[in-house]
């Protein structure tokens, strides 16, 4: 609201109305035309020569308010860079490293890459040194090199042998190097182009698979026309979100006579095993039929807990198996969305659903993690599920035929992508799988970074195991000649192989080496614009993570260190291949349970369902067996490394006035920093 004073200068005539609104910490203005505000007959504001101008003293306020404002943004953006230093300080501080992440995983690689990095990163720095010292000698890149070994210089001798050696023996095999990844580059790019472009042709046809069976008949249909499906829920150690995902499934809208539930407990935390049991047998009492099942050793760990389930005897009476993982919550009709589309389809061996997510706007990682998975789902599955009736099961939210999962050798525990390994199988075998875009279920993304990049660990190195494993049994399959095409060079080779193994090489070693070697040379095009491009690509499912485009590509590449390192490991069979660690959920749940859960409280009162005292007493009496699992954000050390590494080339690319390349490297090289410290994801205090 404008002060009194304000409002008596504009009834003598001082020049056009100003409203402003003092909003904390801003401040908005909006200027009132001549036609809305009562002006009295004759005075300036009402016309004439005088009316034309403005009062100088309310642009002065205006310019003030203004500067105000403006002021507002910089103390917020500098408040939020003093929060980022400090939480940068407290990481150093408390000296957490990524070292001791994984007490059970064998460090022999990792110390190996982490050195091959650091002794990258100390020879980019001496050589920064040198090219600094030749500059300030005004010697140009482009001299001969005859001519430097002329001069009598000890350092100016040194300078001109480094520039023989790097002209005829280092930029050579770099150069090529270069241009073999740009060749990977480009065909990636196109598989990537080729994707969206079928995405876009299911759009325009509206492509989609159609169940045989009609709505109306399933729903007046009696139990007895309904298939009998099994609901396997493998869970371990996630005390966070059993308790809604078992009440999702719970409610599935299909004859309780025609689905049993079996809750797969992995969990070697007795006060877990408990809950989980309590709420099995809380639904019991409501009349679900659910089952509860325990293993004391994990053998296998998810393929052998699903392979175990499958050998109960009354396996056999079912036709159908749904997996949902432990954070998965399903919606009522999803059996009803997925069952139908087998009628009718004998050679259909998997009806998979796409995610979403509860937690896609938690921070910044959830926001990028969602950019990527929307990608896979709207473009990558569905592409190849419509065209190809062949696609990667997701591991959870699928519907199998138990026949299929029979004929292709059930669940086998060789790799980390059990899902994966089935799918493949099942494909050699000759069943088709079906993608359903429009059947979604609510899951939750790792908010942060550690848990991540455990998941990116295991789902990349995982398929370079399999590929291994399964390269002859491809060879001899049945399956068409182009179908063993796709699957050895698109599927594992181009998707899983190439892509890691070009974007850490391309961006993150040859890019810094040809800022000291520029006698071999990366194109502007190469960093910018075609990586740009396929960013827009990536981001059209999720339009409205648009705002991100640049931190998306810039974590992508970040994120190529732990895939390529992954692949690495899965493809040489090294100790860290075979790491299995479950991703930590935050039990966060959608404003649709939350309204539920205030709904049925008091009836699940009324069953009986409370939680079990003694348990939680008992719980609340140990803390030590919780202290030694407390989280903290630590720091990575490769992230960390080629941070340095990366800046130290950016400021080499300033000498050689390279602006496309300095960019890039500058905001790579931050991008690195942020990770390393841990400032992405969740923030433990």
């Amino acid at each position: 609201m404008a002060p009194s004073w304000w409002g008596g200068r504009e009834a003598r005539g001082g020049g056009t109305p100003v409203v402003v609104k003092m909003e904390n910490p801003n401040w908005s203005i909006s200027e009132v035309a001549a036609s809305e505000a009562e002006v009295a007959p004759g005075s300036p504001a009402g016309g004439g020569k005088a009316g034309r101008g403005k009062n100088a003293r309310q642009i002065t306020w205006v310019l003030l308010l203004r500067a105000h404002r403006a002021a507002g943004r910089l103390t917020g953006a500098a408040s939020a860079a003093l929060a980022v230093a400090a939480a940068a300080r407290r990481r150093v501080a408390a000296g957490r490293t990524d070292a001791d992440a994984a007490p059970g995983e064998s460090t022999a690689l990792r110390a190996r890459f982490y050195g091959c990095i650091r002794v990258f990163l100390v020879l980019s720095m001496l050589l920064l040194a040198v090219e600094v010292a030749a500059y300030f000698q005004g010697w140009h890149l482009e001299v001969e090199v005859p001519g430097f070994l002329a001069v009598d210089s000890l350092f100016a001798a040194a300078y001109g042998g480094w520039m023989r050696v790097r002209l005829e023996y280092l930029a050579p095999p770099l150069q090529f190097l270069t241009n073999a990844c740009v060749v990977l580059f480009l065909i990636q790019s196109i598989d990537r182009l080729v994707l969206c472009l079928g995405c876009f042709w299911i759009k325009l046809k509206g492509i989609k698979p159609e169940p045989l069976a009609a709505g109306k008949e399933d729903v007046e249909a009696g139990a007895e026309d309904f298939p009998m499906v099994l609901v396997q829920m493998p869970m371990c150690n996630e005390r966070e979100v059993y308790q809604q995902s078992i009440g999702a499934v719970c409610g599935l809208d299909w004859p309780r006579s025609n689905f049993l539930i079996q809750v797969l407990d992995d969990s070697d935390d007795a006060t877990t095993s408990a809950l989980i049991r309590e709420e099995v047998e809380k639904w019991q009492r409501e009349g679900v039929r659910i089952i509860y099942r325990h293993r004391v050793i994990r053998d296998g760990y998810k393929a052998g807990n699903l392979k175990s389930a499958m050998n109960c005897s009354y396996v056999k009476d079912y036709e159908f198996v749904v997996i949902f993982d432990a954070d998965f919550q399903p919606q009522p009709d999803f059996l009803k969305r997925t069952v139908p589309h087998f009628k009718g389809k004998d050679d259909v061996g998997l009806v998979q659903a796409r995610w979403s997510f509860v937690n896609k706007d938690e921070n910044l990682l959830t926001r990028l993690q969602n950019i990527n998975l929307c990608f896979h789902f709207e473009v990558e599955q569905q592409v190849n599920g419509a065209f190809l009736n062949f696609f990667g099961f997701n591991g959870t939210a699928g519907v199998w035929r138990i026949k299929a999962l029979e004929d292709s050798g059930g669940w086998m525990e060789r790799t980390t992508v059990e899902d994966m390994d089935i799918a493949v199988r099942a494909h050699l075998k000759g069943w088709k799988f079906l993608f359903l875009n429009d059947v979604e279920c609510q899951c939750e993304l790792p908010e942060s970074y550690e848990a991540y990049r455990k998941q990116q660990h295991r789902w990349h190195s995982g398929p370079m195991q399999l590929f291994r494993l399964c390269f002859v049994d491809i060879i001899k399959s049945k399956i068409g000649f182009w179908k063993k095409c796709n699957l050895i060079f698109l599927f594992f080779l181009l998707r899983k192989l190439i892509l890691p193994f070009y974007s850490f090489t391309l961006f993150c070693v040859i890019l810094p080496m040809t800022m000291f070697v520029p006698e071999a040379e990366l194109p502007a095009w190469v960093v910018c614009y075609i990586p740009a491009t396929m960013s827009i690509l990536n981001i059209l499912p999720a339009p409205k993570s648009f705002p991100f485009i640049v931190p998306y590509l810039l974590f992508e590449n970040t994120m190529s260190v732990t895939k390529f390192n992954a692949m690495i490991s899965g493809l040489f069979q090294l100790g860290s291949a075979y790491e299995w660690v479950v991703t930590k959920k935050s039990g966060r749940s959608s404003e649709g349970d939350l309204v539920a859960l205030v709904e049925k409280h008091s009836k699940q009162q009324r069953v009986g369902s409370a939680p079990n005292l003694d348990a939680l007493t008992k719980e609340e009496s140990n803390p030590k067996k919780d202290s030694k699992k407390k989280k903290h954000n630590r720091i990575y050390r490769k992230e960390l490394a080629l941070s340095f590494l990366l800046l130290t080339a950016a400021a080499r690319s300033v000498l050689s006035a390279q602006g496309i390349h300095f960019y890039f490297l500058l905001f790579q090289g931050v991008s690195f920093l942020v990770v390393g410290l841990d400032l992405i994801g969740e923030q433990v205090e």
